[in-house]
């Protein structure tokens, strides 16, 4: 942290990231009351699908950037033109540029329905939807409104533990008899991180205020807090910079800092105070709209094929990435983007 911050302070260059973020097309709207910053890149392919990517905590919409490419001109990266999609990158109330909500209210359910205003505001009547951590509860959650025009969606961190399983996880009870390798994997993953890793998230559920405010008063906090995170969560042997680059971390750290994100990013848990990998919690039974998964290695607990098509009765794609984390798009844009076309190839 001490070389991290050092960096940052003396040769990190914010305006790089700023010119990257200032070359794309960024549009503000105001959707419910507050206002939504978001990028949005058409294809030049002329029936290109709509898709709306999500993000989660301590990311942002700089996780999405390497793959704005490879997703609207995929014959510039091996694809084939009758896979492009249309790009549009919300940030999810309190995070980076959007508005900071002043009511109670913005949970998940409230910004599926925003990101159905704003796909419709665009001028899309049909579309599909991503994302991963915070990004996946908000897919779900429109999933189950299921707006007309919602395609499908694909998740990278899906709600797939089962009921009988929540209450053992969660007070970390050795794993019951008959489950098979995965799911004794996926089980012990989660026990490790709900009893030894999940403190963050009990801090922002329940005093985001609180932690919010060391997260506004000293960026060396602010840092720490996220980068052990994305330590931790990334396919990088806990050195995530050799993965997604110095730079690019400390891109996403700043906007928080300049942003002055912290508190209300962390107020998202509070609005959003559930399990999300619990699939009654999720209500993952209610989706009907066709769903695809991706699982990427690293990702905080591997979600069993078994357990997905329990979870999602609409499950229709499936596959497990050689390589990858919990920011998937940001370690792994070829490979994420190559699980995005083939996920929703079928749903044109």
């Amino acid at each position: 942290m001490q070389a991290l911050a050092h960096y940052w302070g003396t040769d990190y260059d914010w305006r790089k990231g700023e010119a990257k973020l200032n070359a794309l097309p960024e549009f503000v709207t105001t959707i419910d009351g507050v206002d939504i910053q978001f990028i949005h890149v058409r294809s030049r392919e002329p029936n290109a699908l709509p898709l709306i990517l999500t993000h989660g905590w301590p990311g942002s919409p700089i996780e999405f950037l390497k793959v704005i490419g490879p997703l609207t001109d995929p014959v510039a990266y091996g694809g084939r033109a009758q896979e492009a999609l249309d790009v549009v990158i919300p940030a999810i109330p309190g995070y980076g540029f959007s508005g900071k909500p002043t009511d109670l209210g913005w949970g998940p359910d409230r910004v599926a329905r925003a990101w159905d205003v704003l796909m419709r505001r665009l001028g899309y009547t049909r579309y599909v939807s991503q994302g991963g951590d915070h990004g996946s509860v908000i897919s779900d959650a429109l999933a189950r409104q299921a707006p007309p025009g919602l395609l499908a969606i694909h998740l990278t961190m899906p709600a797939t533990i089962p009921a009988n399983l929540v209450k053992g996880i969660n007070s970390g009870d050795p794993a019951p008899s008959g489950l098979t390798v995965p799911e004794l994997r996926a089980y012990n993953a989660l026990s490790t991180f709900f009893g030894r890793n999940a403190a963050y998230g009990a801090m922002m559920v329940t005093r985001p205020q609180t932690i919010g405010y060391a997260l506004t008063d000293s960026p060396s906090a602010l840092a720490a807090f996220t980068y052990e995170k994305i330590a931790e969560w990334s396919d990088s042997d806990g050195h995530p910079d050799h993965v997604i680059g110095r730079d690019e971390i400390l891109d996403d750290i700043t906007l928080y800092w300049l942003t002055d994100s912290g508190a209300s990013s962390s107020r998202f848990y509070w609005e959003n105070n559930n399990n999300n990998f619990s699939a009654a919690a999720q209500k993952t039974n209610q989706i009907k709209v066709p769903v695809a998964i991706t699982v990427f290695p690293h990702e905080i607990y591997r979600a069993p094929e078994s357990w997905s098509r329990q979870a999602y009765p609409s499950l229709y794609y499936f596959h497990e990435a050689a390589k990858g984390g919990h920011f998937a798009a940001w370690e792994q844009p070829e490979l994420f983007s190559e699980e995005i076309r083939a996920a929703f190839r079928s749903v044109r």
